[in-house]
């Protein structure tokens, strides 16, 4: 790290340094990788077998993104499903040192190294997901939006467009629309109406093709949306879930880092005397918004993971003033590097040491620690991310030394292994038609339409309706990996055997 001024026209090359230095080691342990692709990671790369503006679950980003690799790369190994990742991350790491350029000149490069080494972001360089995907996108949005107050025209419907595209990639991106609103409101990032309109009629453009697949598919995006969210149901909203907030909340200082995370926190406190307020409120409340999800209905680690990225912007130029009053570090202002010891810069340095040996950890773990175990049952520690593929080749086996020539399976995870690994055997593959609303992608777009030729049916099932006229096969039963707890039944089954 330097130690000298930086002014904002010095940042960019020492910053693509390092990022492109911890980039470049993180693709070359992805070659190495030897885990199998998770249910989500397989479900994306099916999407992008058939490319449309919208799937199941999810907008059409990761999709494209993923056919793109592939095709790019000649290859649908995981490596190439997994490949745009850590650049889309590295990507980000740069625009969010362009907005502290902007904002706070000194802190560009150390805004740019601690995004990069973030534990979401060692852990998401790994495994793709929708969250990677919108990051870039996301900050794009933010470095445009900060600008757009004095800016022109086109810089707001920029803005607009950026967040479409963030939108187009996990809805988690409406999000900026409300901190926006409230940045207006609280700070001087106050556009005029004529921008604000330009900005959310390029947004609305942007994502109206999504939003017309949702209305022609039964608005299903929306309906898994409201599964997650469960309190919004008929029913759901039992009681406040307080051990799940305490989960979700805690579990944000591994999200984020246990150092950075207590620092939003603290700096949120104080806001409005702090010129962070900008940041600040593309973060904090994001975060309160899940909080109340999480007390309502439950939460995952990641929902709140789009709050980071303004969280860095404002973490990072806080620990290097800590100490000096904020009258000395006005913004787009050098920050002094005598200010050492007596800053926070000693929590910064430590943060990133933590985080660094976290990054170098999971690839490490993932290349070369498939066989670790651990706890009172001896449980793989990648479990989840072990034994798919030999799970998908037994079934296919038994299928075609039974003479089947469909198999037909009611469990997501084993459609989406079967899908994606066994993609090249010439057996159909099918979901049990579901009762009512289909409950996963597999179950809407794979139905099994029936036939007079015997199928496979795997299901968790160890016994079928005596009115099912069918002949068991086997029970696969792994003792170690992702099926460990997932035991399937196998099957050959005639076309009078009712699925329903």
């Amino acid at each position: 790290m330097p130690r000298s001024v930086v002014t904002p026209n010095e940042w960019l090359p020492r910053a693509a340094l390092i990022v492109l230095a911890v980039t470049a080691l993180r693709v070359a342990l992805l070659a190495v990788d030897a885990t199998d692709l998770f249910v989500d990671e397989a479900q994306y790369w099916l999407w992008g077998q058939t490319l449309d503006f919208g799937y199941y679950s999810k907008p059409p980003m990761i999709a494209w993104v993923i056919r793109a690799a592939t095709e790019l790369g000649g290859s649908d190994a995981p490596f190439w499903v997994r490949l745009p990742a850590p650049l889309f991350h590295a990507a980000t790491a740069l625009i969010l040192g362009a907005i502290a350029s902007r904002l706070w000149a000194g802190a560009a490069i150390w805004v740019s190294a601690v995004y990069v080494t973030l534990p979401m972001v060692a852990v998401g360089s790994y495994l793709i997901s929708t969250d990677t995907i919108m990051f870039p996108f996301l900050a794009a949005a933010l470095l445009l939006w900060i600008g757009v107050p004095g800016g022109t025209r086109g810089r707001a419907f920029a803005a607009g467009v950026a967040l479409g595209l963030a939108f187009l990639s996990k809805y988690a991106a409406i999000y900026y629309l409300p901190c926006a609103a409230l940045a207006a409101l609280f700070t001087e990032a106050r556009p005029t109406w004529r921008q604000a309109l330009l900005a959310l009629g390029a947004f609305a453009l942007t994502v109206a093709p999504n939003v017309a697949w949702n209305i022609a598919h039964g608005l299903s995006t929306v309906e898994h949306t409201m599964d997650n969210a469960d309190w919004v149901r008929e029913g759901g909203g039992g009681g406040l879930l307080w051990r799940d907030l305490g989960t979700f909340f805690a579990s944000q200082f591994a999200v984020f880092g246990p150092v950075l995370f207590a620092v939003l926190l603290w700096v949120g406190v104080g806001l409005r005397r702090a010129p962070l307020r900008v940041p600040i409120l593309f973060a904090l409340p994001i975060v309160a918004f899940v909080c109340v999800q999480a007390l309502l209905g439950g939460a995952y680690a990641n929902w709140a993971a789009a709050a980071y990225l303004a969280g860095t912007v404002a973490v990072v130029p806080w620990l290097l003033a800590a100490g000096q009053g904020w009258a000395s570090f006005p913004p787009a202002h050098p920050i002094p590097a005598t200010w050492w010891w007596r800053t926070g810069r000693p929590w910064l340095w430590g943060s990133l040491v933590l985080h660094g040996a976290f990054c170098l950890a999971i690839p490490l773990l993932t290349a070369f620690g498939t066989h670790l175990a651990a706890g009172p049952d001896d449980r793989l520690i990648l479990a989840r991310y072990l034994g798919r593929d030999e799970m998908s080749g037994a079934i296919v086996r038994a299928a075609r030394d039974a003479g089947a020539e469909a198999i037909v399976a009611d469990d997501r995870d084993v459609l989406a292994d079967l899908f994606y690994s066994e993609r090249d055997t010439g057996i159909a593959i099918y979901s049990v038609p579901p009762e009512g609303r289909a409950m996963n992608h597999y179950a809407q777009s794979f139905p099994w339409p029936g036939g007079d030729a015997p199928f496979l049916l795997v299901t968790k099932r160890d016994r079928l309706p005596e009115r099912c006229a069918a002949e068991r096969l086997t029970r696969l039963a792994p003792a170690r990996g992702a099926y460990r707890d997932r035991k399937q039944t196998l099957w050959l089954a005639g076309p009078e055997c009712p699925l329903r």
